[in-house]
């Protein structure tokens, strides 16, 4: 592989990847879904950014480009919204165009592809972001360094981010109040959360479903590992960094940063992820929460607002989701995670990814750093899809219609836990992702199904690792 082409070898890895893709999103093929609107078409000296189709709204993108024009006449950009089901068909998509010869110059990553796009397809920002120290202290100051820290592969910086979203637990208030409960204390535990699901369980018909989460790798069982002090994949700090966290934070916030996350050996039969597993186990036993069902968790929104759903984790995003749907600001709320062991959080991040295929670099640069600032950002999310990386943007006025009361919650998960930390994406992460979704339904299928399903996943996890990407 060159800068400006791939190999034959690389780009057949990669259709790999895409096969993978598609079997997690459950559909036919993510190569045959990709269609004419997906692909830049003919090159006419554009700068051309890709984003996940459902990411920003039509009004959105047009701000996001009227702004950077006025700033930048002379760069010419075009934002390709490509169509796809999530995160991973969408990374397939492109893939796909780097195959027919289509990139695009810039992608918007989120934490799923970080490493993916980082080891064979992206370009390190480190010299750009050294040239233009001055100008980005700003930026670094008012973005948690987690965050930076989750966008860096093997002591390069990647990508800065833009947003990100903690799982946190939203609660019903309708629901609070049928079961007659208070709103969870702030150090809420495991056991508390417990007896809550039971209290709201015996105060609402069989039709209520307590606690309701998706199967997959953001927000689905990773939290729960993540709060009992262990993780699916032996993590790691990979080495270096410190030309960035020298130049941009001070020693408290630097403490105990590298070069990025490294995610290793699989450990899906370790006692404590076996204990999330049989916890879980146990919930669905007593009829407290709903085997995980597959998906991104679109049809939660109509049954959470009708009171049939009393907790579930999401982020942010959820609170403009919400709001976009008609309940109103006082009709939910939000509490960390609850305590296990620790009260690690997991978070996922975006960014824009520069490709080695790109040959308008500088001009992607400046793109990359238009699309960190606070205006652009203020533009981009006014609806509240999303939680901004900026630290200055969380205010009350921007949550006073949509809610939620706690809305502090959101930046505070990275404030007051040091060691939350993204979601475990290597860069195999297609395939760990599709072992994880497959054998977390099978591990709650049934009484005694959590160790035979995690010995299988152990087993797959170890085999998806060892391959090359």
């Amino acid at each position: 592989m060159t800068d400006s082409h791939l190999s034959r070898r690389a780009l057949l890895r990669y259709g790999a990847y895409s096969a993978g893709a598609a079997a997690l999103a459950g559909t036919a093929a993510s190569w045959d879904r990709l269609t004419g609107s997906d692909i830049p078409g003919r090159d006419d000296g554009s700068l051309v950014v890709a984003t996940l189709g459902s990411a920003f709204s039509p009004d959105a993108v047009r701000g996001l480009l009227d702004g950077f024009r006025t700033l930048h006449p002379g760069i010419k950009v075009r934002v390709n919204p490509v169509q796809a089901v999530d995160w991973s068909d969408f990374f397939a998509k492109i893939l796909t165009q780097i195959a027919a010869g289509t990139a695009p110059d810039l992608v918007y990553v989120a934490t799923e592809g970080v490493q993916l796009f980082a080891r064979d397809l992206g370009v390190p920002l480190d010299r750009w972001v050294k040239r233009d120290a001055a100008e980005l202290k700003e930026y670094f100051a008012d973005v948690h360094p987690s965050l930076v820290e989750s966008m860096m592969y093997e002591g390069s910086l990647y990508q800065l981010p833009v947003e990100f979203n903690a799982a946190d637990m939203y609660l019903n208030t309708q629901v609070l109040k049928r079961a007659r409960a208070d709103f969870p204390a702030d150090d809420w535990t495991r056991d508390d959360f417990t007896a809550l699901l039971r209290r709201m369980k015996k105060a609402s018909d069989s039709h209520f479903t307590p606690y309701f989460w998706t199967n997959r790798l953001w927000g689905g069982v990773v939290p729960w590992p993540f709060a009992n002090g262990t993780n699916l994949l032996a993590e790691s700090k990979a080495p270096g960094g410190g030309w960035l966290w020298d130049s941009f934070y001070p020693a408290g916030q630097r403490r105990g940063r590298g070069g990025g996350f490294r995610w290793t050996t699989p450990q899906a039969t370790t006692d404590r992820v076996e204990e999330v597993y049989d916890y879980l186990a146990s919930l669905i036993q007593d009829g407290l929460c709903t085997r995980p069902e597959g998906g991104n968790g679109s049809n939660l929104v109509g049954v959470f607002s009708t009171g049939r759903v009393g907790v579930t984790p999401a982020g942010g995003f959820w609170a403009g989701g919400l709001h976009q749907a008609g309940v109103r600001a006082d009709g939910f709320d939000v509490r960390y995670f609850p305590r296990w062991r620790t009260r690690r959080h997991q978070f996922g991040a975006a960014g824009y990814a520069l490709l080695r295929t790109s040959k308008k670099r500088d001009e992607a640069w400046e793109f990359i750093k238009y699309s960190a600032r606070v205006d652009t950002l203020t533009r981009l999310f006014a609806t509240n899809q999303t939680t901004p990386a900026r630290r200055s943007m969380l205010t009350g006025a921007r949550y006073e219609q949509s809610g939620p009361a706690h809305w502090r919650v959101f930046y505070d998960t990275l404030d007051s836990f040091p060691g939350t930390g993204p979601i475990p994406a290597p860069p195999q992460v297609a395939e760990v992702t599709q072992v994880l979704l497959k054998h977390t339904g099978t591990a709650l299928a049934g009484p005694r199904s959590v160790g035979p399903a995690l010995r299988r996943m152990q087993g797959d996890l170890e085999k998806a690792m060892e391959r090359d990407v």
